[in-house]
């Protein structure tokens, strides 16, 4: 799932090729991807896209109408450039493709989504705080405000495991399964610990870890062609993805937690006090 890092990087990429220019068409392939219809699709037709911003993981292109085209790529959704568009509109069918944007100069993009559960979503609104998943979202990791104090104050009263409170994006936004494993790594943090249970030196260790590994993964992206973003966040991830291959800080094996839809990975020496989580299910907190 594309996630702050990311999403970041593809703000900065349609900022550069997106703003000034018109949007002509918008093209739905899959009605699925649609969770809006007041105003409709077409509405953003002929909007000249003023600013390319951010929420969270959502992006958000704003029209000089007033209206804002506002997209999740969902697990296994992406957009993918298009120097030049195919002619002719795009055929529903069993693709990827799930819809089309076209601008004035014959550039643009498409967004498409892999497998079956259908993820992707796309919102035309007046206002992005009326998507759900934006008007819910928790502060910016990344923002100048979001201190110490900030993120203690968020975790205090957290009585659930601090990779889950990573990850819900009402308590922090932009955060999700890939760069939690590597924030609790490089914080030396298991991923089973209480989030109220951390003393201020482990706030303060995971304030750091949390600020340096999404800014890193911010810069190595920064001027990465959108379809070149998915290739370079894997090659800058250091445990999660990366069961059975040794750790890069201490050469212990990457060890994996597997869940009914996901999974994470950690390293014990570095994490757990070189105490492997044998069972999912059995395995209590390690300190």
């Amino acid at each position: 799932m594309p996630e702050l890092p990311e999403v970041e990087a593809l703000k900065d990429f349609l900022t550069e090729h997106l703003v000034g220019h018109q949007v002509v068409r918008v093209l739905p392939v899959a009605v699925s991807v649609l969770k809006t219809y007041d105003p409709p699709i077409g509405a953003f037709e002929g909007s000249e896209v003023t600013a390319v911003r951010r929420h969270g993981k959502f992006l958000d292109l704003e029209g000089g109408a007033g209206l804002h085209f506002v997209t999740h790529l969902g697990r296994a959704g992406w957009l993918h450039w298009r120097d030049r568009l195919p002619d002719g509109p795009p055929r529903p069918g069993k693709g990827p493709l799930a819809l089309r944007a076209a601008l004035e100069t014959g550039e643009g993009f498409d967004l498409t989504e892999a497998g079956t559960q259908k993820r992707l979503a796309v919102y035309v609104v007046r206002d992005p705080r009326e998507v759900p998943g934006v008007a819910r979202l928790g502060p910016d990791p990344l923002a100048d405000e979001f201190d110490e104090a900030r993120l203690a104050a968020l975790l205090k009263d957290e009585r659930r495991q601090i990779k889950g409170a990573l990850r819900d994006q009402s308590l922090i936004a932009g955060v999700g399964n890939a760069y939690s494993d590597e924030i609790l790594h490089a914080a030396r943090m298991s991923p089973f610990r209480l989030a109220a249970s951390l003393a201020p030196e482990d706030v303060h260790r995971l304030h750091q870890a949390l600020r340096s590994t999404l800014g890193e993964a911010v810069e190595r992206s920064r001027g990465v062609a959108a379809g070149r973003l998915k290739a370079e966040k894997k090659s800058g991830l250091r445990v999660h993805g990366r069961t059975g291959e040794p750790c890069p800080v201490c050469g212990d094996t990457v060890r994996e937690v597997s869940f009914s839809d996901s999974s994470l990975q950690y390293c014990p020496t570095c994490q757990t006090g070189g105490k492997p989580l044998a069972d999912r299910r059995l395995s209590r907190l390690l300190k």
